[in-house]
């Protein structure tokens, strides 16, 4: 379940909740509007919490986390998501089509890891490189590259310098595949299992019964009359 149905889901059980405090306050304490509305935001809040804190106790149990490794891979999302938002600022800085296309790409796999994560948790695990390193790479050298592509004069050194860093940011957009890859491999063995699993139970429903003591042979016989 993603973030924003879980925000959705708080929404719709709080303000019920919040509108019935408010009416109780109102007319069976007679606590007067101000005083009411007051009361009644605070049982939005402290319901908002205390829902929040079962939904993500919900999801560690799910995934068998326990509560400092389910902090620390949301806190990872957050600061993910911040370089996203670098990475992104860099669109109008690019004077190239290929360079747009290159950064448009690696923007397109780390959404996708990201919104994985964030599905499953446990899949951090399987993209910890990602998040440690391969996303800040990114995000760096995309910067840098974009501050030296502006220049108005660029040496020989500088030139060299600019494809030496297209090719490590076309280098950093292949392992960002592999993180991927790496990601979707337990959904992929899943996948195979399953479709294993369908392929025996297909096999068990199109072989037929025999009677007890019956050959192959016999049965044939009965067909063929």
């Amino acid at each position: 379940m993603s973030e924003v149905i879980q925000t959705f889901i708080r929404h719709c059980l709080n303000i019920p909740i919040m509108i019935t405090s408010w009416f109780v306050f109102f007319f069976s304490i007679e606590s007067g509007f101000f005083w009411s509305s007051a009361l009644a935001i605070g049982v939005y809040i402290v319901t908002n919490f205390a829902i929040k804190k079962i939904q993500q106790r919900r999801i560690m149990n799910k995934h068998q986390m326990t509560l400092s490794e389910y902090f620390h891979i949301q806190q990872q999302l957050k600061e993910a998501n911040k370089k996203i938002k670098a990475l992104n600022s860099q669109y109008l800085k690019v004077r190239s089509i290929s360079s747009f296309k290159q950064l448009f790409e690696m923007n397109r796999l780390a959404k996708r890891i990201i919104s994985l994560v964030k599905s499953n948790p446990k899949k951090f695990y399987q993209a910890e490189n990602f998040f440690y390193a391969h996303l800040d790479s990114a995000v760096e050298l995309t910067s840098k590259y974009t501050l030296l592509v502006s220049q108005p004069v660029k040496n020989k050194d500088m030139k060299l310098a600019l494809q030496d860093t297209r090719d490590t940011l076309e280098s950093i957009s292949t392992v960002m595949e592999d993180d991927l890859n790496n990601v979707l491999a337990s959904d992929v063995e899943h996948l195979k299992m399953e479709l294993d699993f369908a392929k025996l139970s297909v096999k068990t429903l199109e072989k037929p019964l025999y009677l007890e003591g019956e050959s192959e042979d016999e049965r044939k016989v009965i067909e063929y009359k």
